[in-house]
């Protein structure tokens, strides 16, 4: 799980295009809206069993060629959008890596049960007195 955006732009491919938005004049002559596609089969970064796990969590990413694509269109220029997706991308990919510990099942502590007990006991008590000013 140890990979570098140096590492993830080696094997990213780019599609640029026009985008909309802010600009002005210059929306119409520049290709700034990045496109960014990560083919994880092909890649040298992650294990076997790490790929794997990626395809599992990332299906919905992946485009009809099989590659996980990523877009960026905010900044006015083609460098930034393409900073921008490689972040993007690393963050997806470092998320659905990510394993959560296992919990350990514990048994409450008597110190735990006595303040459960002792919140219950004055909640009763707040309740009952409700009752008693409720009857005069």
């Amino acid at each position: 799980m140890n990979f570098t955006k140096v590492d993830l732009q080696k094997e990213v491919t780019y599609k640029t295009s026009r985008s909309g938005g802010k600009g002005g004049q210059n929306v119409n002559k520049v290709s700034s809206k990045v496109e960014l596609l990560f083919n994880i089969e092909q890649s040298s970064l992650f294990s076997d069993d790490e790929k794997q796990l990626l395809q599992q969590k990332l299906t919905s990413r992946f485009n009809k060629d099989g590659y996980v694509q990523v877009m960026s269109e905010e900044e006015r220029s083609q460098y930034l959008n393409k900073e921008k997706a490689l972040e993007k991308l690393q963050v997806i990919l470092t998320k659905a890596l990510h394993q959560p510990k296992k919990r350990k099942a514990t048994k409450p502590t008597k110190a735990m049960k006595a303040a459960r007990l002792a919140g219950k006991k004055l909640q009763s008590a707040k309740k009952e007195n409700r009752r008693r000013n409720f009857d005069d």
